[in-house]
C-alpha cells in the first residue's frame, strides 16, 4: 500500500516556487538590465544568437528538466533513499556518470571554439557579414559554458533525488547576479564583449556552488570509466541519448527560428528572446513547481509498477497546471503591451522594440497548455524509461517547423508573430502525439482531466471577454504613461483573477476550492 504523497508534493511545490519565483525575479531584472543597455540592436541580436548553443547546453541538456537531470534522477532515485548517504556502488556510478558527460561536453566545447565562425555563418546565413562576425566572437567567449552542461544537470539530479530543492533552483540566479554586477561596472560596452564574458563567469560560478552540498551528501569525485558490464550506466545511456537527440532535435527548430528572423528586421531575434524570455517566467515557475517533486515519484512509482497511483498524480500535477495556466493566457493578451512598456521601455529599448516584444509574446502564449501538457507526460515517459519516443516525435516536428515558418513569415508575411506562432503549433503538435503514443505504456484518465479542462476554458473565456472591456475603457484614461499602466495592470489583473477563480469555485472545480481554502487559512 502506497501512501499518499500529495501533501509533501504541494509542499514541495510551494517551496520550489518561493525560489523559482526569486531566482526569476532576479533573472527578469537582468533582462531590464540588458535591455537597457543593449536594446533590440545588432549587439543584441548577436549576443542571443551566440547564446543559443551555450543555453542548449547548461538550460535545455543540463538544467532542471533535461535529459541529465532527468536520467540522474529516473535511475539514482531507483537506487537509493532520499534521506540515505550514497553507497560506495552509487558513488562509483555518479563518477562513471560525471567523467563520461565531462569528456563528451569538453571536445563539444573545445569543437565550437575551433569552428565557432562556420557555425554562426550557419546559423545566421541570412545575416550581415557584421552580425555574424560579432556573433562569432561572443560564441567564443561563450563556448566555456558548453562543458558546465551535462555536469550541473547530473548534480541538480542528485540534489533533487535526496530532495534538496532549493539549491538546484536558486544556482541560476548567480549567473542573473553575476551579468547584472559585470555590465552595469563596465556600463558603456558597445561590443557586447562584456556581456558574453558576464556570461561564462556567472556559469562557472553557478557550477561551483554545487559541489559543497554533493559533498555534505556524500559524493566523492574519483574519476572512472567503469562503463564495461554496468547495467546502471547501461540504463542512464538508454534514457539519455535519445533524449539528448530529442532536445537537440528540439534545438533544430529554434535554430530555423534564428535563420528566419535573420531575414526579418534588425532586433527581430532579440525580440523572440525577450519575449521566450517573459512567457518562461510564470510558466517556468508553474512547471517547475510542480513536476520537480512529482518526477521521482513518477519513476518510483513506474519501478514498483503502481500505474494506478501514477495516473491519480498526473491528473493532479496537470489539472493544477492547467487550472493556472489559463489566467495567464488572458493576461497576456490582455496586458503584453503594457507590462511589457513598464518595465523595458528605458534606455536603448525603445516603443518599437516594445511592440515587437509584445506581438511575440501574443502569439507565443497560445502555447502554453500544449506547453505544461508536453512537459508534464514527458516524464511519464522518462519514469518508464523511454526517450525514444519523445525523440521521434520532436524529429517529425521539424520538417512541419520549416514549413510553418516559410508560410507564415516568407508568404503571410505575419514577421516576427510567425516565428512565435508556428512554435505554439508546433508545441501543441508534440503535446498531441505523446498524448496519445503513451497509451503503450499507460492508459491515462483523459476523460475526467480534459472534461475539467472545458470547464475551466469556459470560465477563462468569459473571464477574457468581460476583461477585454475594462482595457477598452482604461485607453480612455489620461495619466501619465506609468501611472497609467500600472493602474492598469493591477486593475485588470486583479479582476481577471478575482472572477475566474470565482466562476470555478461555481463550477465545482477542486482546484479553485483549494486555492480559496489556502488564502483563507
Amino acid at each position: 500500500m502506497i501512501k499518499d504523497e500529495t501533501p509533501g508534493v504541494l509542499k514541495a511545490a510551494w517551496l520550489i516556487a518561493l525560489v523559482t519565483i526569486a531566482s526569476k525575479l532576479i533573472g527578469f531584472v537582468r533582462d531590464m538590465v540588458v535591455a537597457n543597455f543593449y536594446g533590440a540592436t545588432l549587439v543584441s541580436d548577436a549576443y542571443f544568437y551566440a547564446l543559443q548553443i551555450p543555453s542548449l547546453a547548461i538550460i535545455i541538456l543540463g538544467g532542471v528538466g533535461g535529459p541529465f537531470h532527468s536520467a540522474a534522477v529516473a535511475v539514482f532515485s531507483k537506487l537509493i533513499k532520499a534521506d540515505d548517504k550514497p553507497e560506495e556502488v552509487v558513488n562509483r556510478l555518479y563518477n562513471t556518470f560525471l567523467t563520461t558527460a565531462f569528456l563528451f561536453f569538453a571536445l563539444c566545447a573545445i569543437l565550437g571554439f575551433i569552428f565557432a565562425d562556420k557555425i554562426m555563418g550557419l546559423i545566421i546565413s541570412a545575416g550581415s557579414p557584421e552580425l555574424v562576425a560579432l556573433a562569432s566572437a561572443h560564441f567564443k567567449i561563450m563556448s566555456p559554458i558548453i562543458l558546465i552542461g551535462g555536469i550541473i544537470g547530473i548534480f541538480y539530479g542528485l540534489l533533487i533525488v535526496h530532495k534538496q530543492y532549493i539549491l538546484p533552483n536558486l544556482s541560476p540566479m548567480i549567473l542573473s547576479l553575476v551579468v547584472i554586477a559585470v555590465i552595469s561596472v563596465v556600463n558603456n560596452d558597445k561590443s557586447g564583449y562584456a556581456l558574453a564574458l558576464a556570461t561564462t563567469l556567472g556559469a562557472i560560478c553557478q557550477i561551483l556552488i554545487q559541489f559543497p552540498k554533493l559533498r555534505q551528501i556524500g559524493y566523492r569525485i574519483k574519476p572512472n570509466f567503469d562503463i564495461k558490464n554496468n547495467p546502471q550506466f547501461k540504463n542512464i545511456c538508454e534514457l539519455l541519448f535519445p533524449a539528448i537527440l530529442s532536445s537537440t532535435v528540439g534545438q533544430i527548430s529554434i535554430y530555423i527560428d534564428m535563420f528566419f528572423a535573420s531575414t526579418l528586421i534588425t532586433g527581430a531575434w532579440t525580440s523572440v528572446v525577450f519575449a521566450n524570455r517573459i512567457f518562461q517566467f510564470p510558466v517556468g515557475i508553474l512547471v517547475t513547481a510542480f513536476l520537480v517533486p512529482l518526477f521521482p515519484i513518477f519513476s518510483r512509482l513506474a519501478g514498483e509498477g503502481n500505474i494506478d497511483s501514477i495516473k491519480t498524480y498526473f491528473n493532479k500535477g496537470v489539472g493544477v497546471l492547467f487550472f493556472a495556466a489559463i489566467p495567464m493566457i488572458i493576461l497576456i493578451l490582455l496586458l503584453a503591451q503594457d507590462g511589457i512598456s513598464l518595465v523595458f521601455e528605458r534606455g536603448a529599448f525603445n516603443q518599437n522594440a516594445v511592440i515587437m516584444v509584445s506581438e511575440a509574446l501574443c502569439f507565443l502564449s497560445f502555447s502554453i497548455i500544449p506547453y505544461v501538457f508536453r512537459d508534464s507526460i514527458t516524464r511519464v515517459y522518462y519514469a518508464f524509461n523511454d526517450s525514444k519516443t519523445p525523440f521521434m516525435v520532436a524529429m517529425f516536428s521539424i520538417g512541419l517547423k520549416a514549413f510553418l515558418n516559410w508560410m507564415l513569415i516568407l508568404k503571410l508575411n505575419m514577421g516576427i508573430a510567425g516565428i512565435t506562432l508556428s512554435t505554439s503549433f508546433i508545441t501543441l503538435f508534440n503535446a498531441t502525439f505523446l498524448g496519445l503514443f503513451i497509451y503503450k505504456k499507460i492508459r491515462l484518465d483523459y476523460k475526467t482531466l480534459f472534461l475539467n479542462f472545458a470547464k475551466m476554458c469556459f470560465a477563462g473565456i468569459l473571464t477574457y471577454v468581460l476583461g477585454y472591456f475594462i482595457c477598452v475603457y482604461f485607453n480612455n484614461v489620461i495619466l501619465p504613461k506609468y501611472i497609467f499602466e500600472t493602474v492598469k495592470i493591477i486593475v485588470v489583473m486583479t479582476f481577471s483573477l478575482s472572477l475566474y477563480v470565482s466562476l470555478n469555485v461555481l463550477l465545482k472545480m477542486d482546484y479553485a476550492k483549494e486555492l480559496v481554502n489556502r488564502l483563507r487559512r
